[in-house]
Order: C-alpha cells, then sequence, then structure tokens
C-alpha cells in the first residue's frame, strides 16, 4: 500500500474517532429547579422529568446525570449502544453524598429498566419502588435483553436499591432488587461480561438479584463471563444472588446478612446460588443471618449445574446450615443434573439453628446433600456447631437424603466437623460415600470413620476453642475482612486456612 493511501486511512480513522468524541451529549436533570422547556445540556438548563428522556436516542459517548439530592418520580426507561472506547454512562452530579433516586410509580413492575444495550453502565444512583401493596414480579431495576442478539458490557455500580416490596411467594413471581432477563424466539440473546459491583440491595422483597435465561439444556444458550463483587444484601428475607442460565459467573466479596423472618412457611431461599449454571465460582463471600423456613443455608449448588465450585466462604448463625447441594431427580430432560460441585475450604460457626418445624419436621443439617447429585467434592471445611438454642433444634453434621433420588459418588475428605452437643451424620441411602482423614471433635451418632486423631484435637482445642469455645474469635484468625457499606465482610483467607489444614495433615 502507498503511503499516502496509509495516511488517508489514518487520517479516516482519526476522523471517524474525533467525531464521536465529540458528537456525544451530556444531559443533565434537576428535579426542583430544572424544566422540561429547557434544552438539557448543562447544570443551569436541567430537564426536570425523566419523562423528557423518552425524546432523546442515546449515541455512543453519551451520559445522563441526576442531581444529588433530588427524587425522580416515574418509570426510567434506557436503551443505547456505546462502545469499548465511547460507552453511555448513566450518573450524578452536584454536591453532598446523597444520591439522586429514582422512585418508581404505585403500579410499577420496575423504576429502571435498561433494554438491549451495549456497552452501558449505571451508577451512584439509588432507586427505589415501593407500592401501596404487595405486586409479584414487581423489583428495582431490570436488566433486559430480548430478541437483541448479544448485549456486551453492561456495568452496575454503586446503586443504592431499597424497599421493593414484590410478593413473598416464589410461585407466583416473587419480587427483587435486580432482575437480569434474557431471552427471545426470534433471535436467542445473551449477556456478556455483565457486571454488578459496589451495590448496595436494601429491604428488597422476596429476592436481591435473581437471573431469568435459557434454562433448558436443549435450548441451551448461556450468559457469559458474568461478575458479582462487592455488593451488600441487607434485610432480603428470600434469595440473595441466584444466577439462572449462565456460564463462566463469579460471584465473590458479597455480604448478605439478617434476612427478616418473613415468608410464608411454604417458601424455600437461601443465600448465593446458581440454578442451571456451568463452571460457577463462589468464593470470598459472607452469609449469615438467614431465616426462611426451607433451606436457609448461606450457599448451595443447586440442580441443573455442573462444576461448581464454592470455596473460601464464610457461613454462621443462619436457620440452615452451610451449604446445599441438590439435584431433583424428577426434573425431566430440561436438565443436566447435578454434576462436579466443590465445596472446599469454607468455615461455619453456629449455623443450623432453625427454631421451627419446616415441611419434614425440625431440620437444620450443617450440609445437605439432596437427591442424586454426582462427582461431589467436600474437602477442608470447618464445621463448628455451637449449643443449640433449644432441645427442638436439630443437630446434624451431614444429612444426604433424596428428591427423587440419592447421591453418588461424594467424596468428604479432611474436614473438620466440632459439635458442643452430641451430633450425628445420616447418609441414609446415598451411594459410594467415601470418608478421607475426617476430624471428629465430640460426640456423633452413624461417625462414618472410627478412627481418632488426637493431633488434629489437640491441635484445634489449642489454637480455636481456648481462643474462644464458640468459634468466632479463634477462627477469625483465618479471615481477612473489609468494609463495605458501613458493614464488615469476612472472608477466609487462603494460606491461613491452608496452612491451618497443613499443620494437622
Amino acid at each position: 500500500m502507498k503511503t499516502s493511501t496509509w495516511t488517508q486511512l489514518a487520517f479516516c480513522l482519526l476522523s471517524s474517532v474525533f467525531y464521536a468524541c465529540n458528537s456525544s451529549h451530556v444531559y443533565y436533570l434537576d428535579a426542583t429547579s430544572g424544566s422540561n422547556q429547557n434544552n438539557g445540556t448543562s447544570p443551569r438548563s436541567a430537564w426536570q422529568s425523566i419523562e423528557v428522556l423518552k425524546q432523546i436516542s442515546l449515541q455512543p459517548g453519551d451520559k445522563i446525570l441526576f442531581k444529588k439530592g433530588e427524587t425522580f418520580s416515574g418509570i426510567l426507561e434506557l436503551t443505547g449502544k456505546g462502545t469499548y472506547t465511547h460507552p453511555i454512562i448513566i450518573d450524578a452530579y452536584g454536591e453532598g453524598n446523597q444520591k439522586p433516586c429514582i422512585a418508581g410509580n404505585d403500579t410499577s413492575m420496575y423504576a429502571v429498566r435498561i433494554f438491549n444495550s451495549d456497552y452501558f453502565t449505571i451508577q451512584n444512583l439509588e432507586i427505589s419502588n415501593t407500592g401501596k401493596e404487595r405486586k409479584a414480579g414487581r423489583t428495582g431495576l431490570k436488566i433486559e435483553c430480548t430478541d437483541y442478539g448479544i448485549s456486551h458490557n453492561i456495568r452496575i455500580n454503586n446503586l443504592t436499591i431499597r424497599d421493593v416490596n414484590g410478593s413473598l411467594v416464589k410461585g407466583e413471581g416473587g419480587g427483587s432488587g435486580i432482575l437480569i432477563v434474557n431471552g427471545g424466539d426470534s433471535i436467542r440473546s445473551r449477556f456478556d461480561s455483565l457486571t454488578i459491583e459496589n451495590c448496595h440491595i436494601l429491604r428488597c422483597e422476596r429476592n436481591a438479584m435473581i437471573w431469568s435465561g435459557y434454562y433448558d439444556r436443549k435450548n441451551w444458550y448461556p450468559n457469559k463471563h458474568t461478575i458479582v463483587r462487592n455488593n451488600v444484601i441487607e434485610k432480603v428475607p428470600g434469595d440473595g444472588i441466584v444466577p439462572i442460565g449462565c456460564d463462566s459467573t463469579l460471584i465473590e466479596y458479597n455480604l448478605m446478612c439478617d434476612s427478616p423472618d418473613i415468608l410464608p412457611m411454604t417458601e424455600a431461599a437461601a443465600g448465593i446460588w446458581p440454578w442451571s449454571c456451568d463452571n460457577t465460582v463462589i468464593q470470598y463471600n459472607e452469609v449469615w443471618g438467614h431465616k426462611a423456613p426451607w433451606d436457609a443455608q448461606g450457599f448451595d449448588s443447586d440442580y441443573n449445574c455442573q462444576n461448581t465450585l464454592i470455596q473460601y466462604n464464610y457461613s454462621h448463625d443462619n436457620y440452615g446450615g452451610m451449604v446445599l447441594i441438590c439435584n431433583s431427580g424428577n426434573a425431566g430432560n430440561y436438565s443436566c443434573g447435578n454434576i462436579g460441585s466443590i465445596v472446599r475450604y469454607n468455615i461455619s460457626i453456629g449455623d443450623g439453628i432453625r427454631p421451627k418445624e419446616t415441611r419434614q419436621g425440625m431440620f437444620s443439617p450443617s450440609i445437605h446433600i439432596a437427591g442424586p447429585v454426582k462427582q461431589t467434592l467436600v474437602e477442608r471445611n470447618i464445621i463448628h456447631a455451637n449449643p443449640k438454642p433449644s432441645d427442638a433444634v436439630d443437630r446434624t453434621m451431614i444429612t444426604s437424603d433424596s428428591w427423587d433420588g440419592y447421591a453418588d459418588s461424594t467424596c468428604f475428605r479432611q474436614n473438620i466437623y466440632y459439635a458442643a452437643e452430641p451430633s450425628r451424620f445420616d447418609f441414609t441411602s446415598s451411594t459410594r460415600n467415601a470418608f478421607e482423614e475426617n476430624i471428629y471433635i465430640g460426640q456423633f451418632k452413624n461417625q462414618p470413620e472410627s478412627q481418632k486423631n488426637k493431633k488434629a484435637e489437640n491441635i484445634y482445642t489449642e489454637k480455636v476453642l481456648k481462643e474462644s469455645v464458640n468459634g468466632y474469635k479463634g477462627l477469625h484468625c483465618l479471615m481477612d475482612s473489609v468494609i463495605l457499606k458501613e458493614h464488615t465482610l469476612h472472608y477466609i483467607k487462603p494460606e491461613a486456612i491452608k496452612t491451618f489444614f497443613q499443620s494437622i495433615f
């Protein structure tokens, strides 16, 4: 190619970049001092209401800025195709720390919707959606990709999503702080590189964040490379983080805490868990105070999932136990079952304290394996069960029971089971369970291995029980912490817990 041709090509490329940078717009909204008669292009000429945004078509590099401290009533619906170098950004402006709030209408299904978009960031806002009465399916933020193809790089950052009163009943449609939907009949659609981080989800019912996508293995088109990180979920009674129809999801450094005990007795919920997902990694999270009538574990590897990894998490003071691993034997051919789950280097303290009967009586094992799960590895976890709050509370280390079938080929290796009061193991009719060098400190009925490891018992007594018999102080030396939204997240330090186990084995 001649030099002049290269020069012309370079000039065209530079010109297109210059045009893209200079053709973008910044729009301002001020609910108190703005006017929809303004042009919206400066703080002094800001628009007043979100209704006016319906007249603009967002282009690469455009920004919509809401004034801090203001409340904008109505429904904010946004569609825009940014680029990698020129994303569309929804953000705040002005002085102070109070985020601008988008408040949904009394009957709105969502307060904010991002629809069929690319390279799109929404951040530093507050979203509420409270109706006079509960409404099934109500959410705060809906992120949707339907009959579109691949939606790239949607980023949800530092949002406060609060007071969404959806239904408390899952079968009715529930409700959520964030709802992620992908699908379509004419064009299969999914998200690639969706990120949800630094958000605070407060008093949202029923769930915090949940997906709705292609769950059927006969029509498998999963979202890819999702990241859920550094979020606080507080006072949410149901499920915390539930990816559905996803592949390669990373869920880390999230805190779910203080769930209110308000779900009907028919309801099951847990903290962080995938359903119909592959290659999910759940790590460095903390779940405490979950009070669902059924399940209520900190973590779960659910059915139609392959290769779920749950590691370096902290579960404590939940009605249910640390973890559920399950598969429905009657799910049908849309499901691949539950294959290859790994649960390792997690710590449970004071879990399994459900004070009331469930659908099958008093039931709150520290580890619950339900149904025909296959090739599960439970390795190097610490289960520290404190005295029961009342005599009626169930105290079981592991239950492996039926959900239209039983578990097969489960390996329990080098775990520590401590129980302050008599406990038990119940493997019912599960098959090919393997037990390797587990440590049992306390009295246990149906203990899988008979040998004692006095060295391990002495180390646990010296390093943990003498520090605090309830385990909190003694085991916190294996954890690190970080402040998220004025809450403290505790998570397991990999090197610390590995060194601890190496001192025993």
